[in-house]
Order: structure tokens, then C-alpha cells, then sequence
């Protein structure tokens, strides 16, 4: 299928499928975060998925890749990354499957029925407020600090879309990690599987990834650290897989 590229547009291989998808480099494209998170998030067959703040809508079509859902949707408050997330479905000719909905996550109680999805997935801007921004309406800005929602609408969003025993993927920094905890329990999303991920071996964890369940029971399990490289430019096994590459 032939799809129109605005000025400043590419078109990106995801090495899935044959997925490609289409991205503007002055305005955000996505990160090992996003690739990540879609690895670690699981769908059973049949299955009804929602990505909030889905960006470019490489999380909803990773896991078309990767499950048997039957429906993924992404909900995206940017009218121009929707738009681009659209075309990047249609290019994959997914658009039975893929949805793509330009909304605000706090008024997703006027736009989807309480307790439809089986899972929800996030990868939510990390940074607290717009602290330092020379220009806090950038889609850049927007997509990494918390201008347009923070944790607590993601989590309250994800409460409400939830099915009971329904799962919440998401990735986002350590360094907030007791507060994502609260939160969860706080909208009775249980945190039940983490794992930290470290640019080498030897370094702090950049981020972490979590899996939580709406009314499940106290008990979480601590996966072992995810390492990004070997050496210097040099992926690990594991992330290899993640991304579907072979090793040299």
C-alpha cells in the first residue's frame, strides 16, 4: 500500500513481519523503552489491548507482531502522532486488528466502557512536570515529561479500562519506583513482576518494567536484570531476542 510521508518523514523497518513504521525525527520517535515493554508484555489469544499515550503506535503494532490479541487499540492526545500512528496501520495493512484513537487518557471513561480491555500497556512520560522546558508544547517535551497527564491519570485510566485479573504493563524510571508502587496499590492494580534493566552490568538500572494485575493478591516476583550490552555498541543475547536479531 502506498501511504503519503509528510516533510520530514521516514520510514523505519521494525524487523518484525515485515512491520515498518513511520516516524519524524524532529518530533519524537520511539526508544528501547517502547521495544522493551512490548517484549515483555503478553496477550492471550482473543485478547483486547489498549497502549495509553501510544505516540508513534509502535507498541500496538510490536504486539500485533508478537500475540494472537484480537484487537489493539492506541490512544494518543496528539492529533499529529495519531494521524502518523493511522498511516503507520495502514502501511502494515493492520488496520483490522489496530486502532488507532486520538483522546486525552483523563477522558477515556467518554470514549471506552469500563472494564473492556484485558490488558493496558504504558510507557507514560517519566519526567515530573515541565521543570527546565524552553518549550513545554513539543511533542519531544510532551511525550517525556508530565505536561498533558502524569502517573496517577495513568494508573487511574488503567484501573477503570481494566477487566478484574486483567494485566498492566509498563515501563518507566527507577528512581520513581516506591511511588509507582503506592499508586498501583493505590487504584488496586498489584504489582506482581519487575524487572530493572542496566545499560551494562556493572551500572545502575536505567529502567524497570512492570507487571501488575487489577485485584490480585500481594505477591510479586523480582525477574533477573536485563542487561543491554556486552561492550560498547554490542547487544546482549537477550536483547537481541527482545528485537528479533540474530547474533553475529
Amino acid at each position: 500500500m502506498t501511504i503519503k510521508l509528510n516533510p520530514g518523514e521516514r520510514i523505519d523497518d521494525l524487523q518484525r513481519n515485515g512491520y515498518r513504521i513511520i516516524q519524524d525525527p524532529e518530533k519524537f520517535c520511539f526508544g528501547m523503552d517502547a521495544v522493551l515493554l512490548s517484549g515483555y508484555a503478553t496477550a492471550n489469544d482473543g485478547a483486547r489491548v489498549i497502549d495509553l499515550g501510544t505516540g508513534t503506535g509502535i507498541i500496538p503494532i510490536l504486539m500485533a507482531a508478537k500475540t494472537s490479541a484480537a484487537e489493539l487499540v492506541g490512544l494518543e492526545i496528539q492529533p499529529e502522532s495519531a494521524e502518523m500512528a493511522s498511516r503507520s496501520v495502514l502501511l502494515n495493512d493492520l488496520q483490522d486488528r489496530v486502532k488507532i484513537v486520538n483522546g486525552d487518557i483523563k477522558e477515556a471513561d467518554s470514549l471506552f466502557e469500563a472494564a473492556s480491555f484485558d490488558v493496558v500497556t504504558s510507557n507514560p512520560p517519566y519526567m515530573i512536570g515541565g521543570h527546565g522546558l524552553k518549550n513545554d508544547d513539543s511533542p519531544k517535551a510532551i511525550a517525556r515529561h508530565e505536561i498533558l497527564c502524569d502517573l496517577e491519570d495513568v494508573v487511574k485510566c488503567a484501573a477503570r479500562l481494566l477487566r478484574p485479573r486483567g494485566k498492566f504493563y509498563m515501563v518507566h524510571r527507577p528512581f520513581r519506583l516506591a511511588e509507582i508502587i503506592v499508586m498501583l496499590r493505590e487504584y488496586h492494580i498489584e504489582p506482581k513482576r519487575m524487572q530493572l534493566v542496566h545499560s551494562f552490568i556493572d551500572k545502575e538500572p536505567s529502567m524497570v518494567l512492570i507487571e501488575a494485575v487489577r485485584g490480585a493478591k500481594p505477591r510479586m516476583k523480582i525477574d533477573k536484570p536485563l542487561i543491554v550490552y556486552e561492550s560498547q555498541g554490542v547487544y546482549t543475547k537477550d536483547i537481541l531476542d527482545i528485537y528479533g536479531k540474530e547474533s553475529d
